[in-house]
């Protein structure tokens, strides 16, 4: 009777601690057969005018309130949307791009989120510079067409460009550009992970609302120290359009600060959240 009890309740264990999702296989390293699809080249475009529009309303947002503020120009301290204005503008295009470019290109309108998931093999390394390169040309037009419509303001208002604020040394400038990117691309890595949206599937945002907030509470961290780049297309086409000095003198930092920090996400995620090394360690000696 005893034996039955147990044998009843292996059973009902092994039941439930069956996987109720399924870990897509690595992605191939490079994998020329996405240049024959149509699949590939719509990503492609999604992630460019995802950019795009990013940098328009986030630019455009930061320029108009440093206007407000710009007591020569009549404005006063407590006008325009503040900080935390601009904290949410930043969030807020990352929630609805993220969203609704997630079905086609996967939402990156990152390089470093891009880096961060080719690191943990979840796209080719072909797609992932095609990505990058996507997502700086969209970064550059849509600052265009904030110089465009803001033409007067623009110069004069520094363009958008991150830079390490005046007070801050350029080693705390990479340390926050690393802590903030490895918080956003943790967290991506995190909201779409397959285990997660097995349990969530009826949650159709739940991956956009917190990367959308992560990229908010990162900007109010650290928009004094660099004015909060965690995107490096963002960082280059601010300082492409803009084209001063200090932007190009910093601009390293928004590239190195972001890679590392995307990296360390990765690791952290696949390797000690998700132990795929203990994984593959077991797989190895069962095959064995």
């Amino acid at each position: 009777m005893a034996k039955d009890v147990e044998g009843v309740v292996a059973a009902e264990q092994s039941e439930f601690s069956a996987k109720d999702y399924h870990d897509p296989p690595p992605a191939p390293f490079i994998d020329l057969e996405e240049l024959t699809k149509w699949s590939f080249y719509r990503a492609l475009i999604a992630e460019f005018v995802a950019t795009l529009l990013f940098l328009y309303v986030t630019v455009l947002t930061v320029i108009g309130y440093s206007h407000q503020t710009d007591k020569d120009a009549g404005g006063d301290d407590c006008g325009g949307v503040g900080i935390l204005g601009i904290a949410w503008a930043f969030g807020g295009m990352i929630f609805i791009l993220v969203y609704c470019t997630a079905g086609i290109s996967g939402g990156h309108i990152n390089p470093a989120v891009t880096f961060g998931l080719f690191l943990a093999r979840k796209v080719s390394l072909l797609r992932a510079f095609f990505y990058m390169v996507a997502q700086c040309l969209g970064a550059i037009c849509g600052v265009g067409f904030v110089k465009a419509f803001q033409k007067s303001y623009y110069n004069r208002y520094g363009g958008g460009a991150n830079v390490v604020a005046h007070g801050y040394t350029i080693g705390v400038g990479l340390a926050a550009e690393i802590i903030g990117t490895f918080v956003l691309v943790y967290t991506v890595f995190s909201a779409t992970d397959p285990k997660r949206n097995a349990r969530d599937s009826h949650v159709p945002v739940l991956a956009p609302l917190p990367i959308g907030f992560a990229v908010f509470m990162v900007h109010l961290a650290t928009i004094p120290i660099t004015g909060t780049g965690i995107n490096p297309a963002r960082s280059f086409g601010a300082a492409v359009i803009y084209g001063a000095d200090k932007a190009w003198d910093d601009q390293w930092i928004f590239w190195v600060g972001p890679f590392i920090g995307a990296a360390i996400a990765a690791f952290y995620h696949q390797y000690i959240f998700r132990a795929a090394a203990i994984k593959a360690l077991g797989s190895f000696r069962s095959n064995a």
